[in-house]
């Protein structure tokens, strides 16, 4: 008896940090058939998996974005939905992506291990972007995604990511100083306790990189709802400055 409660409780603990595909499927099985707007599409990971984005085409794109979204959701969740094709009707084409999700009792520091994966996904996302001839490109994350965003950004050496805006994000920022590009930290004024606590060290953080500023959207909640114009609008506000001035004088 004692053997095989180890045996569960070892299952238990390993299958808290594993990667949940049959979630992921699951998901994909309740997008893909009644998608109105924009296309699936899918994308190949060094392991083999294909994990599900979401194209949507602005017209006459200013640039391309690719978006995440937080703990355990899916590429059109709610706020996720509603961003992906705001975005695109401001003139930014938007590639919603599948983050690694875990099972339905995990907890956020059991997404720790996870986060090599979603690096692994945001790169190869800004990559297909860039094979659809887009130069100016933006991460926008939200929740834990913008957690998964950071470790991203931190750790790489090189990417074709010009911009990040982080909306709600859960985590202190670590090591803003290997960001090199501008960010923006958009949170609600009623936003959960944690974002609104962190804001004075994330302020601090953020302003070491040129081009970076923090906003607070009055009466949103940590979804955004009933807010999302406002939230879309002030996105689009940041990245088309930061284009702006990235910009040749030939390109401007």
């Amino acid at each position: 008896m004692r053997f095989l409660l180890l045996l569960v409780l070892t299952f238990v603990t390993l299958s808290a940090g594993a990667q949940d595909y049959y979630r992921e499927k699951r998901w994909s099985d309740q997008i893909v058939p009644g998608l109105v707007v924009g296309e699936a599409v899918w994308i190949k990971q060094a392991n083999g998996h294909d994990f599900l984005a979401l194209w949507t085409e602005a017209e006459n794109a200013r640039g391309a974005i690719v978006l995440g979204h937080g703990r355990g959701w899916s590429p059109d969740f709610e706020l996720y939905g509603v961003l992906r094709i705001k975005l695109a009707e401001l003139g930014y084409s938007t590639l919603s992506i599948q983050l690694p999700v875990l099972g339905g009792g995990a907890k956020i520091g059991d997404y720790i291990s996870t986060y090599p994966e979603a690096a692994e996904r945001y790169d190869l996302a800004a990559e297909w972007l860039k094979s659809k001839g887009f130069e100016n490109v933006a991460i926008v994350s939200h929740s834990l995604g913008a957690t998964m965003a950071n470790q991203y950004l931190m750790n790489t050496k090189k990417t074709h990511v010009k911009a990040w805006a982080f909306i709600g994000i859960i985590n202190g920022l670590e090591e803003m100083f290997r960001i090199k590009i501008p960010v923006l930290d958009i949170f609600g004024s009623k936003d959960w306790e944690i974002t609104q606590v962190g804001a004075s060290e994330r302020l601090k953080q953020i302003s070491k990189i040129r081009g970076s500023r923090q906003i607070i959207v009055p009466e949103a909640l940590h979804f955004f709802e009933g807010r999302e114009d406002v939230l879309a609008a002030e996105i689009v506000s940041f990245l088309d400055e930061v284009f702006r001035t990235q910009a040749t004088p030939a390109q401007r």
